[in-house]
């Protein structure tokens, strides 16, 4: 069976496969032009995209601004593909970008760590994009479908339901993450179930989107079968040479072993995913220090008892300098075995997609016999 498109109103997703967006500098235009013009989504991550920015310091809301705009840009002119933008909601500037994103036509934004409860709220007469939070579970995915419609007569254009197993930030308790109660197996469902009443009443199809752990085609055709829409991946698309990181941060992901992948506790005050070295060695052996906020980039930061700045550390990683910073990444960052073209990969996972869908028929026909 050919892999299904993965249809959002008025956009056409030729293959249901979005790219993860991650900060900080990871998945640029780049990336995401690539993914894009593979058939897929690609997403830049909005997290310190002024990073380079010589004015980042001293005046951190343009100088992300701008380099945001000029992403955007960049990769228009690389593809006519489908662009999204992923929005912490804990970010500082978050009404400056999400504003700006709307205002150069982005096709979908992406919005997580915290709920975004008045997202619909920045969406004028006109505007085409779509909205799709980041949620861990079925409970939020209820109050965010009845604050929107009750408040802005809207409701999400998708779900991106992200399990424990992803990379980076994760909106579950340290204790959850290892609770088989918490599987994307088991989390899918649940927000499938939870937005159904939301989509009876308003005749309006809400998509689910698996995220955390998807790894192969196999993967893929599982949660389709689900009951989901399409999926997202992160860390596959790491290892590839359109990824805007450094190419050491790249075989950080090759060199990584199972037991090289750890939880962290993150200054922004959430667990996070993450490959071990010696910069958090030197963390966890009270080797730095409490680190002065320079970016004040994330309003959940407990920056005065932090041993290091976050946006510090994972912009030294997206450089290549692992000395001074960490990789985030996801469960299966381990299994990343070499460095492929994004045009590769997706024909990899179609190629694994299409043969786990024949395998599947060929069962389902000999158990009817």
């Amino acid at each position: 069976m050919k892999i299904p498109e993965l249809k959002l109103g008025d956009l056409k997703v030729r293959i249901p496969i979005i790219q993860g967006g991650m900060g900080v500098g990871i998945s640029l235009s780049g990336l995401a032009a690539a993914v894009a013009n593979e058939g897929g989504i690609g997403v830049i991550a909005s997290a310190m995209i002024g990073m380079s920015e010589p004015d980042i310091f001293d005046n951190s809301r343009e100088a992300n601004g701008r380099a945001l705009r000029r992403e955007i840009r960049k990769a228009r002119e690389l593809t006519d593909g489908i662009l999204g933008i992923n929005i912490m909601g804990a970010l500082t500037n978050y009404e400056d970008i999400v504003k700006l994103a709307i205002g150069e036509g982005i096709d979908i934004i992406f919005s997580g760590a915290g709920l975004p409860l008045d997202l619909p709220s920045y969406l004028q007469k006109g505007v085409k994009t779509k909205l799709f939070p980041i949620v861990s579970s079925g409970r939020a995915a209820r109050i965010i479908c009845r604050k929107w419609e009750s408040k802005y007569n809207y409701l999400p254009d998708a779900f991106v339901v992200e399990g424990p197993m992803a990379g980076g930030h994760l909106g579950f308790k340290p204790e959850q993450l290892d609770d088989p109660a918490f599987a994307l197996e088991n989390l899918v469902p649940e927000v499938i179930e939870a937005i159904r009443p939301f989509e009876e009443k308003s005749g309006k199809s809400i998509k689910v989107i698996a995220a955390g752990g998807v790894y192969t085609g196999e993967d893929i055709f599982k949660y389709l079968e689900m009951g989901a829409a399409g999926v997202q991946m992160g860390t596959r698309f790491v290892a590839t040479h359109e990824c805007d990181a450094d190419i050491r941060f790249k075989q950080s992901y090759i060199k990584a072993t199972e037991d090289d992948l750890v939880i962290i506790k993150s200054p922004v005050g959430l667990p996070g995913r993450a490959i071990k070295g010696k910069f958090l060695d030197d963390v966890n052996s009270g080797k730095r220090k409490p680190f002065k906020c320079p970016y004040q980039c994330v309003s959940t930061c407990n920056y005065q008892e932090s041993p290091y700045c976050i946006a510090f550390a994972l912009i030294s990683a997206k450089k290549g300098n692992l000395n001074s910073g960490f990789a985030f990444a996801g469960s299966n960052a381990y299994r990343v075995e070499e460095i492929m073209s994004v045009k590769e990969l997706i024909g990899t996972l179609i190629d694994e997609y299409e043969s786990s869908s024949a395998s599947d028929i060929l069962s389902k026909k000999v158990c009817v016999k």
